[in-house]
């Protein structure tokens, strides 16, 4: 897959080292919510030799400005078909898990904490999720979002790289 940058990356870029792939729901607050848990953690992901890479199913240009407003230090790749996303099962989530009680509650939390909320943009029940794949090209943790602010923590996710 491409990226926002014009790189092309494949599985075999990575080969021998572990692979954390970020994939993205919608381009609203619970994304740019991630990427700032992310970021803070990209010392620790950095010295454990973890290589990130998002996937976003929206256009080029999307990604490409999101990138720049949030700061995205890593790749940025895009799949506008989906087939990454089909081939690990990242699916589309029903109403309830998009608009039920669960996400409320996580916008709520966000706006306690004074993060500005914004509409989504692009498919809103595209759920996202976070795939570790070892240097022996294994998933030990595949975490498939349940709602759009349903992330694995980063220290788990350091903690397997580290096990």
């Amino acid at each position: 897959l491409g990226d926002t940058r014009g790189d092309e990356h494949r599985r075999e870029d990575f080969s021998g080292r572990w692979l954390l792939l970020v994939f993205t729901g919608t381009w609203a607050d619970g994304l740019l919510e991630r990427s700032l848990q992310l970021q803070r953690q990209a010392e620790a992901i950095n010295q454990s030799g973890l290589a990130v890479l998002a996937v976003t199913f929206q256009p080029l240009e999307v990604a490409r400005t999101f990138a720049e407003e949030s700061g995205w230090p890593w790749p940025l790749l895009i799949d506008e078909e989906r087939s990454l996303y089909r081939s690990l099962e990242i699916q589309r989530g029903s109403s309830w898990a998009v608009l039920g009680p669960r996400s409320w509650w996580g916008y709520l939390k966000l706006l306690v904490c004074h993060r500005r909320l914004r509409p989504p943009a692009g498919d809103a029940f595209q759920l996202g999720g976070d795939v570790l794949i070892d240097p022996d090209g294994n998933v030990p943790l595949q975490h498939v979002h349940r709602t759009p602010l349903d992330w694995a923590r980063v220290e788990d996710l350091l903690d397997t790289v580290r096990a």
